[in-house]
């Protein structure tokens, strides 16, 4: 997984397919590898596979213990990637080597701050087009993640009346809210 950074480093944050071979090949010999599984996720974005992408870091973000320094890397990603497809369509580059050791750096305080920045980004775009579905689970996830209970189940509320209460969109969102522990009623 080092080779795999330094070889991203070295090509300006670019995941190479020389990187991509060494992540694959740290995955084997550890399955739970978050570096790995983070650049191999970061090599999808940059190629334009940003489902790819974002299902992968939802995955890692999901098996992450709560205090890994991966959280917050991850979380930017998610966002940063939501955002520039909310706000531009094209699929989303993501964070390159020098944004992920510059969150890395970053005091608790200041990285937290960032993620607030990027999740009420993400929050205005929703507002202004609401009907990205996928959006919604992101905004939804980054608040529970946070502990912003409230704001999370404001964002479901809103997003179930974006696509109406008996939509297929509005049961995703509610299956999705309860899986990370979330009721619209609490």
């Amino acid at each position: 997984a080092g080779l795999g950074e330094a070889i991203a480093s070295a090509a300006g944050g670019i995941v190479s397919a020389d990187a991509q071979a060494a992540f694959e090949a740290a995955l084997k010999l550890d399955p739970a590898n978050p570096k790995a599984s983070f650049y191999l996720a970061m090599g999808m974005a940059q190629e334009g596979r940003i489902e790819e992408a974002t299902a992968g870091w939802q995955k890692m973000l999901a098996a992450l213990p709560q205090d890994s320094a991966w959280r917050a890397a991850v979380e930017q990603a998610l966002a940063e990637s939501a955002r520039q497809s909310v706000a531009s369509g094209v699929p989303a580059k993501g964070p390159d080597a020098g944004d992920i050791d510059a969150a890395s750096s970053m005091s608790p305080q200041d990285r937290e701050a960032m993620i607030n920045t990027m999740v009420a980004g993400l929050d205005e775009r929703l507002r202004q087009n609401p009907r990205d579905a996928e959006g919604w689970m992101q905004l939804i996830r980054s608040y529970v993640v946070l502990g912003k209970a409230d704001q999370a189940r404001d964002a479901l509320n809103r997003g179930i009346a974006v696509f109406g209460s008996d939509s297929e969109e509005a049961k995703k969102f509610t299956a999705f809210a309860v899986s990370l522990g979330l009721t619209a009623t609490e």
